[in-house]
């Protein structure tokens, strides 16, 4: 940590009063041999570290800051909201209006409820789903991460990938009985859950486009697959948009591919970069939500007045023509400039991209679902991070998380990138894996 001894000090500090230095794992960097940066502040498409570093940042706090740090008209509305309070315990029109504007590019989501974390939508909507239906079980995929509520860290990927962890202990067998796993792009096996299982499964979750394995895309006819099979069964669809959410599109991945789910949570995007989490769907499965339904759930700062504000400023500027188009374009830009670079180098690695979301993927094997993201060579992938970020790139430190652009990166912080992955790539340990 020459290079970073600021950072190393304040790690140090850190170590003696929070678990392994952070608050959440993938922060403490050991998948990639190292020790996290402090960040001192953000501007823009580009991150500063307490040692004076500038870094171009392709982790986007793991995805919301789609408009780049500090975006001005987020933080006028959070300055503003702060003046008036910070939180009520009550109703506020800012609930309302993010409730609107969501529906507004999500029009399948025609109730919502508003909560705090993405974890917390999911847990809420999987108990409403069960309760819906009447039914325990739920159906998840093998590599997929939809928060750390017990009853799904079950062959999760994402953190526990990262950091080697199978499963969680602490999770009693009884709650991890309920959730069952498939393969994600495999209809056949989801197909031999329900008649494993007949009349006994609430849901099926998923990510449409899977970030927490690195980034996978639904192959052709999986995700209309699930909705024709879920219907026949009985079992509603739950789409986890916390990540793709007004990412892949604005009206996420439902309508990137034309598959509407009966229940999506949402997160990330929707408040700005402050805490917040929503979940939300058909009107006749929301109103059995508490007050208007026996669905309990509750929380104090759900419908925060700062995340509220942030999240409408979000919204209102990623609703401005030829946004998501412009992304779609720096993506291509990205990917393109890389798979040339692995080209002439002759690497054995797979891109992955849906939009502004990308996954470099250190095995040259085609990527489709978690077994074959498995496959990748960590420890490659380890030095390939800390070239980058020796090199003032700000890379995230999972081979199994997604990289993210914001609308603040500009051509030519691409182009510098696309030149310092290929000083990256070329260092012996990589160009010669294995």
């Amino acid at each position: 940590m020459e290079r970073y001894p600021k950072s190393a000090e304040l790690f140090a500090a850190a170590q003696r009063v929070l678990p392994g230095g952070v608050n959440s794992p993938v922060r403490a960097f050991k998948a990639v041999g190292g020790q996290p940066l402090f960040i001192e502040r953000g501007e823009g498409a580009y991150l500063h570290d307490v040692d004076g570093h500038r870094f171009i940042d392709f982790v986007g706090s793991w995805g919301p800051m789609i408009l780049g740090h500090a975006s001005p008209a987020v933080i006028k509305a959070i300055v503003e909201t702060a003046g008036k309070g910070t939180s009520f315990g009550a109703p506020s029109r800012l609930e309302t209006e993010l409730a609107e504007a969501i529906n507004n590019a999500m029009p399948h989501l025609e109730m919502v409820r508003l909560v705090s974390s993405g974890t917390e939508a999911v847990m809420s909507a999987l108990r409403l789903a069960r309760a819906f239906t009447g039914r325990d079980k739920i159906i998840k995929f093998e590599g997929g991460y939809h928060g750390h509520s017990d009853g799904l860290l079950s062959k999760s990927g994402s953190g526990l990938a990262t950091l080697g962890i199978p499963e969680s202990p602490g999770v009693p067998a009884s709650f991890a009985a309920e959730t069952l796993t498939g393969v994600y792009n495999d209809l056949s096996s989801v197909e031999t859950l329900f008649e494993q299982f007949p009349g006994q499964i609430a849901a099926v979750i998923l990510e449409p486009v899977a970030a927490n394995m690195g980034v996978i895309p639904p192959q052709p006819g999986f995700l209309e697959g699930l909705r024709q099979l879920t219907c026949e069964r009985g079992a509603l669809l739950v789409f986890d948009e916390v990540i793709s959410g007004f990412r892949v599109a604005q009206g996420g991945a439902a309508a990137r591919y034309g598959v509407t789910p009966d229940l999506t949570t949402l997160g990330k995007i929707i408040g700005g970069g402050l805490p917040v989490g929503a979940y939300g769907g058909r009107a006749d499965i929301m109103r059995h939500v508490a007050p208007s339904g026996p669905v309990y759930q509750a929380g104090t700062l759900s419908g925060n007045p700062l995340a509220m504000a942030a999240g409408l400023a979000t919204l209102a500027a990623l609703a401005a023509p030829g946004v998501y188009q412009a992304l779609e374009d720096k993506g291509r830009m990205l990917a393109d400039g890389i798979l040339t670079v692995t080209g002439k180098l002759g690497l054995p690695v797979t891109l992955n991209r849906v939009g502004s979301l990308m996954t470099l993927f250190f095995t040259g094997d085609e990527v489709t679902n978690y077994t074959s993201a498995s496959r990748s060579d960590t420890g490659c992938f380890g030095v390939f991070h800390r070239a980058l970020l020796d090199n003032g790139i700000y890379w995230p430190p999972s081979q199994f998380e997604a990289a993210f652009l914001s609308t603040a990166h500009s051509e030519a912080d691409i182009i510098e990138t696309i030149r310092v992955i290929g000083l990256a790539l070329n260092k012996t340990e990589i160009a010669q894996p294995g």
